[in-house]
């Protein structure tokens, strides 16, 4: 018996090296690092690495709308695993006009087709805002509008994810005037959604969202806006590598002055990284690490990620602090030294015989009020 489950195993990891062109020992490194990125316990990998050898791969119909695409480029960019990996032996991504060969009338019957034989059980993904005003005719694909789209899409669909910040909320598109009505996927179907913010979120937050559906059959632990927890439940400024200079009183004030320079840090540039929710400082951008981010770079957070903020405030406005306050009374690092001429020592000098004078007079008097009050006692 003990065999015959070595054979099995030997037979499974086999498969996946052929699948995924990785070996073993690569393919669990693959599985830890999701685990790790999801916050699970040790030993989940096991669970993740059983679940992608064995388990039918999740459809995927990814639809998209007012957005830049971004998002898709994103995905685009992962190395872990690449993107033909992942659409290829991890999930089937059945829809994606993108990247999908087919087009026109082909492409459509494709969706339908997919949605038909894996009703229930497909993961529904939509990228960009949905245009609402006047019945939704500012977004059309096949001559059916976005609105229309995504709810005949979500009818049927086992979980429903928005990736990207126009997903999620609205995004760039809502700015105001917002002409067409834009909105966000959970807004449109009126029930929540589990959201991925960013412009554009990082791929792994969304590989990860996927990766754990398939593995336990849910979706991750959301917060009360949709966003998983494990990618979104600590402001970016927490975990910020400029942060020590935050709490040490040490800013940029300008764009290449010497705090600039010395990579001080950006709040008094307008930072948003403390009341912005993601996972940025900590995971990185492009597979180079984590100081691969707008503020490792040298500019401050603009708050893509968080409603209300990216998008709406200023680029270059400070920050509401959630929780925190700056030492702003601490002085520049290096205090400028000015001069002072004769005619100002004059001024200050007789300034402060003045205040001396004050005092004395303040002093005699204070005497006198208590020598009255002491003969008063007496009588």
């Amino acid at each position: 018996m003990d065999q015959l489950l070595i054979d099995e195993t030997h037979q499974a990891a086999s498969s996946v090296e052929r699948r995924l062109g990785l070996s073993r020992r690569e393919f669990m490194q693959f599985c830890a690092a999701t685990a790790a990125t999801l916050g699970l316990p040790a030993g989940a990998e096991a669970a993740i690495a059983k679940a992608v050898e064995k388990a039918k791969r999740p459809s995927v119909i990814w639809l998209h709308f007012q957005e830049c695409t971004g998002c898709s480029e994103s995905l685009l960019r992962a190395e872990h695993p690449t993107l033909e990996k992942l659409i290829l032996d991890v999930i089937s991504l059945d829809y994606h006009e993108t990247l999908m060969a087919a087009a026109g009338h082909q492409a459509e019957a494709a969706k339908k087709a997919a949605m038909e034989a894996n009703k229930g059980k497909y993961i529904l993904v939509v990228e960009g805002a949905i245009p609402t005003k006047e019945n939704g005719i500012y977004c059309k694909v096949g001559g059916r509008t976005a609105l229309e789209l995504t709810k005949e899409a979500a009818a049927n669909a086992a979980a429903v994810i928005a990736i990207g910040s126009c997903a999620s909320w609205g995004g760039m598109p809502s700015t105001g005037p917002n002409p067409t009505g834009s909105s966000g996927v959970a807004e449109v179907l009126g029930k929540p959604v589990v959201t991925i913010p960013g412009c554009p979120p990082n791929p792994y937050n969304f590989l990860a969202t996927a990766v754990h559906f398939l593995t336990f059959g849910k979706l991750p632990e959301i917060d009360s806006l949709g966003r998983p927890k494990f990618a979104y439940g600590r402001i970016i400024h927490e975990h910020c590598e400029r942060r020590a200079h935050f709490d040490a009183g040490r800013f940029a004030h300008e764009f290449g002055d010497e705090g600039h320079r010395k990579g001080y840090c950006l709040y008094k540039l307008g930072c948003k990284g403390p009341e912005t929710y993601a996972n940025c400082s900590t995971i990185g951008f492009g597979d180079v690490g984590e100081s691969n981010w707008p503020v490792a770079c040298g500019h401050p957070c603009i708050g893509c990620s968080e409603k209300g903020v990216g998008f709406a405030k200023p680029i270059h406005a400070t920050a509401q602090l959630k929780g925190m306050s700056p030492p702003a009374s601490y002085p520049n690092v290096v205090e400028q030294q000015g001069k002072t001429s004769f005619a100002s020592m004059a001024a200050l000098a007789a300034i402060a015989g003045a205040a001396a004078g004050g005092a004395a007079m303040l002093a005699k008097n204070v005497g006198k009020q208590d020598a009255a009050g002491q003969g008063k006692e007496g009588q």
